[in-house]
């Protein structure tokens, strides 16, 4: 979204819905060129802040590294760092940082609070996870597709709950164009209001996306097979959850189901012997350390064209 100022946020990936395709394709090119770093430092003399109320491993390494490839200082505030809406409102808090800061990522359990943030920010705001939405892993998520074209053959099927993570890869996969079809269990669905969206984006593109409640039904003929942890960081009290997952682990048997070189994806980190088996993570299939490392390539593609759009802009046209 594009405020008064002109800035933009980035809280869920359709906020990017017209340049997501761009914003992908040049981050593949800069994961391919060799010399283009060596020179090319688009962040340099920025400061990039990074809020985690939430332990990481992938996000955290990704932005640090990925902002240091770019020229930028990163700064990670860890949760007993900052007293983020307790000894300080959000909005003050937001004041503050931008002082500081040129673009600040947020890793949080509520939504609320980093739209919040972004609200009284006045620098970019990138949602680095809610329980709302994981825009960076949808970029990462349609690189990594988009990267294996030529092997997808069959629609994106996703098993498992109807979390943050099919929230934007369904609206990442309708920008794009890729028909998805999804299995979760009763009670799982994902939020309606985001499902509608995704499915008017979708239809606008002239893609669909489609509910299952069979796992089998919805890996038939896939050519991508995505799932997720059944139980995310923040839910282990809800003890009974895993009950509700019977019958949608994914395994040899249901693969089989699916085009022979459809691609298996998952955010990790995986919990193994649950959602996936190693048989199946561990396949020729698997790419999911290819979508791990294409958070950081993506998330610079997204740093630099929302702190930086001309230098963005003049790497990209000389494609």
């Amino acid at each position: 979204m594009k405020d008064s100022e002109g800035k933009i946020d980035l809280l869920a990936i359709d906020d990017l819905s017209e340049k997501l395709s761009d914003i992908i394709d040049w981050a593949i090119r800069i994961k391919n060129d060799d010399d283009a770093l060596y020179d090319f430092k688009p962040l340099d003399g920025m400061s990039i802040g990074s809020i985690y109320e939430k332990p990481s491993t992938r996000t955290r390494v990704s932005f640090e590294v990925g902002v240091n490839r770019l020229g930028g200082q990163p700064i990670t505030l860890l949760a007993g760092d900052i007293q983020l809406g307790k000894s300080e409102t959000v909005a003050d808090t937001a004041s503050v940082l931008s002082r500081y800061m040129d673009c600040i990522t947020y890793r949080c359990f509520g939504h609320e609070d980093v739209s919040e943030l972004a609200e009284f920010s006045s620098v970019p705001v990138i949602n680095a996870l809610s329980d709302l939405h994981h825009p960076c892993q949808a970029a990462a998520d349609m690189m990594t597709i988009v990267e294996n074209s030529d092997k997808v053959n069959g629609h994106i099927a996703w098993v498992g709950d109807g979390n943050n993570v099919l929230h934007d890869l369904m609206l990442g996969s309708a920008i794009i164009g890729y028909d998805l079809k999804y299995a979760v269990p009763v009670g799982f669905e994902p939020d309606a209001d985001i499902l509608s969206r995704a499915m008017d984006i979708a239809k606008k593109n002239g893609s669909t996306i489609q509910e299952a409640n069979d796992p089998a039904e919805a890996v038939s003929g896939a050519g991508v097979i995505y799932t997720d942890v059944f139980v995310s960081m923040g839910e282990e009290h809800l003890e009974s959850k895993m009950e509700s997952f019977d019958g949608f682990q994914v395994n040899e048997e249901l693969v089989s189901n699916a085009e022979q070189g459809f691609l298996f994806m998952h955010c990790l980190p995986a919990h193994r012997g649950d959602e996936v088996t190693d048989a199946v993570i561990d396949s020729p299939n698997s790419v999911v350390f290819d979508q791990a490392e294409n958070r950081m390539w993506s998330q610079m593609s997204i740093l630099t064209y929302l702190c930086n759009e001309a230098a963005w802009q003049t790497y990209w046209e000389l494609r």
